[in-house]
């Protein structure tokens, strides 16, 4: 046992004797990281940073997995928590501020006439779906994304599909980004049952001719109502979300993550015309008018409107980005950052082209081996996250690259790995659809 997660290796035997795979969250579990050399539980976190259990401290790249868009512990947020908190948490009778949460919403989000609040991501799709399929009378899903849904109309297309009744893989098809042909050849397969098209509007690539109006079309073509996913796009790419990047309209949009900074809270937003289906169904729970969250998410709002939050992370993500690029570039090796500045990836591959796990696992264990905390996945940029920050990870990104560079040859990065190599999260299982 190391000594420098001593602590950490203490409650985590504590923790698999009374929790499932360790904690609430899949992406959280220690075997997600290079297992043995990452931190295993954080204790606090400030700004961009976070302290661990036993007292490590680390720049934060994974942002709490994608919600922390402000930074840690923020201080109008806390405020805006604390000032809350005096009045009551939950109630037995709405909040004025849920009412002036949705209010502000309606206001900077194009289309969003309405606002329902949920606790999930998954929730906050799930409910979309189920008002698409209200109101088209229709029961099959069409979807592109990242697999972040995890009730069982989409599990079923993902490889942790246990549990999950036969009939839903029948309901969901999946076609590939900027490949509207999948998308045709799915509702000519289905003609006239197919309730939604669920879409994230970008994972990490630009969509390409014309991709993003042909989807809108296909979709109304076909009396399907469009779904956008903006769990992690929105409050990250624009204020308005992807739509307003992008210029793209939804008829059902889903907020998340980054909207509360940290708080549980998610939001579906949409016309009246849809949102009113609602009215109708059983999507309720008692904690989704939770005060806390609400007057925290609309403290996030004011300070991204005041200080022109997102357009700082751009910059500082572009600033990363390029630098990381030109870096691994200059010692010939095979790990590129991809995707957006505000939302990116490390890509690593061998001499043959194909994916290098082991790589990107040897890069990230050297990372955090230099107090920097990066996922096998995604990366996020924060408001917090200072000019000083990007410059202390380009300088170590060129001092592992440096060794990588006198290791390559030998062509065993795994013998350089001091822990475990990290395991996948999921995989997708249904194939995407494509045209015949």
């Amino acid at each position: 046992m190391s000594k420098k997660f001593l602590e950490s290796e203490k409650l985590k035997t504590r923790a698999l004797s009374c929790i499932p795979h360790q904690t609430g969250t899949f992406s959280r579990r220690a075997n997600s990281f290079v297992e043995g050399v990452f931190p295993t539980y954080v204790q606090t976190a400030e700004g961009s940073h976070f302290t661990d259990l036993d007292g490590n401290r680390y720049l934060d790249y994974l942002c709490g997995l994608g919600p922390i868009t402000l930074g840690y512990n923020y201080k109008s947020v806390n405020d805006a928590i604390i000032e809350q908190l005096k009045q009551g948490i939950l109630f037995s009778l709405p909040h004025p501020v849920e009412v002036e949460c949705s209010e502000k919403i309606s206001k900077i989000i194009p289309h969003a006439e309405m606002v329902k609040f949920e606790k999930s991501g998954s929730n906050a799709v799930t409910g979309a779906v189920r008002a698409a399929r209200y109101l088209t009378k229709k029961n099959k899903i069409a979807y592109c994304g990242s697999g972040g849904v995890w009730h069982d109309w989409q599990a079923a297309m993902v490889s942790r599909d246990g549990g999950v009744p036969e009939f839903n893989k029948d309901l969901i098809f999946v076609f590939e980004y900027n490949d509207p042909d999948g998308l045709e050849q799915i509702f000519e397969n289905n003609k006239n049952e197919i309730a939604a098209v669920v879409f994230e509007p970008t994972v990490y690539e630009n969509p390409n001719n014309g991709f993003l109006k042909k989807i809108r079309k296909l979709t109304d073509e076909n009396d399907a109502i469009l779904i956008l996913d903006e769990i992690v796009t929105g409050f990250r790419f624009d204020l308005g979300g992807c739509q307003k990047y992008f210029d793209f309209k939804g008829d059902l949009v889903c907020f998340g993550k980054g909207m509360g900074n940290g708080l549980p809270i998610t939001a579906i937003t949409g016309k009246t015309e849809f949102m009113k289906a609602f009215d109708d169904l059983w999507v309720s729970s008692t904690n989704n008018s939770e005060a806390l969250s609400l007057a925290g998410t609309v403290a996030v709002i004011n300070e991204m409107q005041t200080n022109n939050t997102i357009n700082s992370c751009w910059e500082q993500g572009e600033t990363l980005m390029k630098g990381w690029n030109k870096i691994v570039t200059s010692y010939n090796i095979n790990a590129k950052m991809v995707g957006y500045p505000v939302r990116m990836k490390m890509e690593c591959w061998n001499s043959t082209g194909k994916e290098s796990l082991v790589l990107k696992a040897l890069i990230l264990q050297e990372m955090v081996k230099k107090g920097i905390f990066m996922s096998q996945g995604v990366s996020f940029i924060s408001y917090s996250h200072s000019s000083e920050d990007i410059q202390f990870t380009l300088n170590s990104l060129d001092e592992i690259c440096k060794y990588i560079s006198q290791i390559k040859n030998e062509n065993d990065y795994q013998k350089h790995l001091e822990g475990k190599m990290p395991q996948q999260v999921w995989k997708m299982k249904i194939p995407a659809t494509k045209k015949k």
